[in-house]
């Protein structure tokens, strides 16, 4: 018999319900009418901000509590569908969107899945079509913290793996799929009167053609 691989963001979100809060940071410049899948939709906050600038806007999540949670925070809004997907394995037709965001998605994953991930992204994406990407950057203060399961990835207690990227790594990652660039932000975060350095990559890449 094949033992049962919990599944560590199903107990996240089944135990504290909407885990992201806040506002949007760094949303895409995308128009009303673009057809955007949104890998990790999580509990909604990123969807529901797509939908408010009039996208049509797909949401996957390996989690159902936060599909859940997700269709409860945008059940009056028509235009826009969630459903439980793993990101490497999306269930739609090639070239089916004109944009894909992946905040904070593809670092969870293993190395080999990631790869994975970006070929099926590309996969799903039209010709021309862009990935709107995020993930840590290895200068975050969290990067080395935890169980190292893979270089530079990291399990929490809670079991969730973040992987830790450089920017060459994610333009290595994308590779002759994307063309594109990418870049390293950072900040603060202080806490009790002590200061934490944050640091996420973000980038922007076309499917080229």
């Amino acid at each position: 018999m094949t033992a049962r691989v919990e599944n560590p963001w199903e107990k996240e979100y089944a135990r504290k319900g909407r885990v992201w809060g806040g506002a949007v940071h760094n949303l895409p410049a995308l128009s009303r009418g673009e057809r955007v899948l949104e890998l990790g939709c999580g509990n909604g906050k990123t969807f529901a901000a797509l939908l408010e600038r009039g996208c049509v806007v797909t949401g996957i999540d390996i989690s159902l509590s936060a599909t859940v949670l997700c269709r409860s925070q945008v059940f009056t809004r028509t235009v826009g569908e969630v459903a439980v997907a793993d990101a490497c394995h999306l269930p739609f037709a090639a070239g089916a969107f004109d944009a894909v965001v992946a905040f904070h998605v593809i670092g969870h994953l293993r190395e080999k899945d990631r790869k994975i991930a970006v070929e099926e992204i590309a996969r799903v994406l039209r010709p021309g079509g862009t990935l709107f990407f995020s993930g840590f950057s290895r200068e975050d203060f969290r990067a080395g913290q935890g169980t190292e399961s893979e270089p530079w990835t990291f399990a929490r207690k809670n079991g969730i793996a973040t992987h830790y990227f450089t920017e060459d790594e994610v333009r290595s990652l994308t590779g002759s799929r994307f063309c594109g660039e990418c870049k390293t932000h950072t900040w603060d975060l202080t806490v009790r009167g002590k200061r934490f350095p944050r640091a996420e990559i973000t980038g922007q890449f076309n499917r080229v053609l």
